[in-house]
């Protein structure tokens, strides 16, 4: 077991669990800051993979991808120490930090904390999506990427689909699109 690793997975995803103010989707940016810009263990590519798959299935994302992570960069204890790195915190926090809020409730100052982490994470979340927009027209086009997005917002927000079963229905297409054929030149 490489020790050094270890350290390093366990300190990316308490950072996330003690930094990710309002769930999941607010912890992805982080996710994506340590894994991909901080220890470059995974491209781009990879990340949005994961990320993707992730949405598919049931359960808080940031869990999700803290296990996947953990285990493709430190085997079976990455695993666990990720998936713990990033709900031990919360949870500590939840209890000591829910009792304060309930004693302070009222006070002015408790109010403006929480509603000044909501402009930070909202930021957080417009560059991931600039940068998945960049991701995503440079490999399907501006065209086929609105499009996309147009469609995926319709039957999400108009019809109420789960976001999972859109890119559940995404993923079985790519994979039976019949491959390109590639020209032979002599």
């Amino acid at each position: 077991m490489n020790l050094p690793l270890q350290g390093q997975l366990i300190l990316a995803f308490t950072r996330i669990g003690l930094l990710g103010f309002g769930g999941g989707p607010s912890m992805i940016p982080l996710v994506h800051a340590e894994v991909v810009k901080r220890y470059e263990w995974m491209s781009e590519d990879d990340f949005s993979d994961v990320l993707a798959i992730g949405n598919t299935l049931p359960g808080p994302i940031a869990t999700k991808m803290a296990g996947y992570i953990g285990y493709r960069v430190g085997g079976m204890a990455g695993c666990i120490g990720a998936v713990l790195a990033v709900t031990l915190p919360c949870i500590i926090a939840m209890i000591a930090l829910l009792g304060l809020f309930m004693r302070y409730r009222d006070e002015r100052w408790i109010n403006g904390m929480s509603q000044g982490v909501i402009p930070v994470v909202m930021v957080m979340m417009a560059r991931l999506t600039w940068d998945f927009w960049a991701k995503a027209r440079s490999s399907l086009g501006a065209i086929a990427t609105v499009v996309l997005a147009v469609v995926s917002a319709g039957l999400m927000y108009g019809l109420g689909v789960h976001p999972g079963l859109i890119i559940g229905a995404l993923l079985i297409a790519a994979l039976l699109r019949p491959e390109p054929k590639q020209s032979t030149r002599s």
